[in-house]
């Protein structure tokens, strides 16, 4: 993959998770507020003030997620984010990150 299609690629997939954290909120299923910066997408739980933080590293291309469980890499293996270590897919895993840190369960 070029550059070009992995900035943007990855620029959709934090418009995807930006939009479903708002839309979560919106509807007072989740107390969180977005702030984005570039490649850097910033999760904020406003009851406990923890945060979920995705950005993109464009020369490994890669999403890293940095959650109050740790970090995690995710490639693009056939259509999917798929983190380096366990194999698990993005949305899963930050659908599990953000119902441990939101204390609701939520899928993304």
């Amino acid at each position: 993959m070029s550059e070009t299609e992995f900035l943007d690629l990855a620029q959709s997939t934090l418009d995807q998770i930006e939009s479903k954290m708002d839309q979560l909120n919106d509807e007072d299923l989740l107390d969180v507020e977005c702030k984005r910066s570039g490649n850097v997408l910033e999760i904020e739980f406003i009851d406990n003030g923890s945060k979920i933080i995705i950005n993109s590293q464009a020369p490994m291309q890669e999403m890293w997620v940095a959650a109050k469980s740790g970090g995690f890499h995710y490639k693009r293996v056939d259509g999917q984010w798929i983190n380096t270590r366990d194999g698990s897919e993005l949305f899963a895993a930050l659908s599990a990150l953000a119902s441990a840190q939101g204390g609701v369960a939520v899928t993304l």
